[in-house]
């Protein structure tokens, strides 16, 4: 989907007040399950999620939080829902060679890249499939909302621009639920972006708890090769203004974009008219590497994708909270 403008006003307009007792239901529902508990494992589970609908940098952080893992000693394993994918219940190991978006969904062809990524319906299973197979520290790709598996330390990431948008849920606005309900079920905040009033509003959001902010970096080596460049942008992403405007801090020239639903699956066509537009315009086609998994193969070459790395202000914090959840419930080795 493509959220509505309504949701990014920071007082509700006039939609967003006739849809707030819809949206107070999905909130209170939403709380309520979150309230159930969960089934222990014998690995840590460190959840990644946010409190919106759509994306807040979920997988980038992920795939930070992972490395830092990584860097520890520790045995990695993503578990993943597979947004976009074929539904399964079973877990399955995901081998980004041969499997594809339309059957995983497009977060774990990336997760996968960095450590075994499991995909599944149920998340109690998909964990211990991965302790299984040997992890000694479980990353969930999201699930804040979802109670089936218990965590040992749940981050919640905010877009420091969009951050909570009016402050109704879904579908008056992006909330999942009431800040004040999902907060206490928040261990720490990780703000992407935005200023120091980005940070104080999170800060007001969860009161207590350690925020952390952080910076989506483009790909050095890929910027390269579009500075002084005009451009042709596309993206299926929660905000691609904010990819656009990544193209811009780099030196690109956007001389045009064109905005996908989230999590959309490109057609042949709908690439190859992308493709015949940039060859009469003389511009590069350019997008984020989460749509390049989810386009065809064989129009990989036509397209160039801008790769993002999270990077954390304070890395040491976040590595005292993780080695501290790895050592609460480490199995023995």
């Amino acid at each position: 989907m493509i959220a509505p403008r309504f949701w990014r006003r920071e007082r509700p307009g006039l939609v967003a007040r006739a849809l707030s007792p819809l949206g107070a239901l999905y909130g209170a529902a939403t709380a309520a399950r979150m309230s159930r508990q969960g089934e222990k494992v014998s690995a840590p589970v460190v959840c990644v999620g946010n409190f919106v609908v759509g994306g807040a940098g979920k997988t980038p952080t992920a795939i930070a939080i992972a490395k830092l893992l990584q860097s520890a000693g520790e045995r990695v394993a993503f578990l993943s829902r597979g947004y976009g994918g074929a539904g399964r219940v079973e877990p399955l190991l995901v081998d980004p060679l041969v499997h594809g978006a339309r059957l995983v969904g497009d977060e774990p062809m990336l997760l996968a890249r960095v450590a075994p990524c499991f995909v599944g319906a149920d998340r109690v299973a998909s964990a211990r499939a991965a302790i299984e197979a040997g992890a000694s520290v479980l990353v969930m790709d999201d699930g804040l909302q979802n109670p089936a598996l218990r965590k040992d330390l749940s981050f919640a990431v905010v877009d420091g621009e969009a951050r909570f948008g009016n402050g109704l849920s879904f579908p008056a606005g992006p909330l999942r639920a009431p800040l004040a309900v999902q907060s206490r079920f928040t261990d720490a905040m990780i703000v992407i972006g935005g200023g120091g009033d980005a940070v104080r509003s999170v800060e007001s959001a969860a009161p207590g708890r350690p925020v952390f902010r952080a910076w989506l970096q483009p790909d050095a080596m890929v910027s390269a090769g579009l500075v002084g460049r005009s451009v042709l942008a596309f993206a299926g992403i929660a905000r691609p203004e904010k990819f656009f405007a990544s193209l811009a801090s780099i030196g690109a020239g956007v001389a045009a974009s064109r905005v996908f639903a989230d999590h959309h699956m490109f057609s042949p066509r709908e690439i190859e008219r992308l493709i015949a537009e940039a060859s009469a315009r003389d511009l590069i086609l350019v997008t984020t590497e989460k749509d390049l998994v989810r386009i065809a193969p064989a129009y990989a070459e036509e397209v160039v994708a801008l790769p993002v790395t999270l990077t954390f202000e304070e890395p040491r914090g976040v590595r005292r909270l993780l080695a501290t959840t790895a050592a609460s419930r480490a199995p023995r080795r």
